[in-house]
């Protein structure tokens, strides 16, 4: 026996060592409760159903006649590309999120361009440019 001990006292130490690592997690698991399971309801409980529609409006305005390419990101985050659209231009967005990440992006052909983002009445962001085939962007992260 105490030649196999010899040999073999690495394993048995490691044996040791595990077992008492394995006691001792499962004592922690017991003093702060994890062992209780958490009921947890389907998939129903995600649906957004506490929030109230929030109304976006995004809307672009410049120079009489002039035409703009517009980009902007939808309700799901998505960009949309609008080609040569003629000034005012405007998109009603409504969704149930608590946020959406409102971005607006235009260039026009004319000599003033703007943009204005409007949440449930409220203007959020309004910029303008008076170049003469001017860039404009306007965002709201909070939307």
């Amino acid at each position: 026996m105490a030649a196999l001990a010899k040999r073999q006292w690495i394993a048995i130490v490691s044996i040791v060592v595990i077992a008492l690592v394995a006691f001792t997690v499962t004592r922690l698991h017991g003093v702060f409760g994890s062992d209780n399971e958490v009921s947890r309801s389907g998939s129903d409980a995600l649906e957004n159903t506490g929030y109230n529609p929030k109304q976006v409006l995004f809307e672009v305005f410049g120079s009489p006649g002039s035409v703009a390419t517009i980009n902007y990101l939808d309700i799901h985050a998505q960009p949309q590309h609008v080609d040569n659209v003629p000034l005012p231009w405007s998109q009603n967005l409504t969704t149930d999120d608590p946020t959406m990440y409102a971005d607006l992006r235009a260039q026009g052909d004319g000599d003033t361009i703007g943009c204005r983002i409007t949440v449930n009445g409220i203007v959020k962001d309004e910029r303008s440019s008076n170049n003469v085939n001017g860039y404009i962007a306007c965002l709201d992260k909070t939307a």
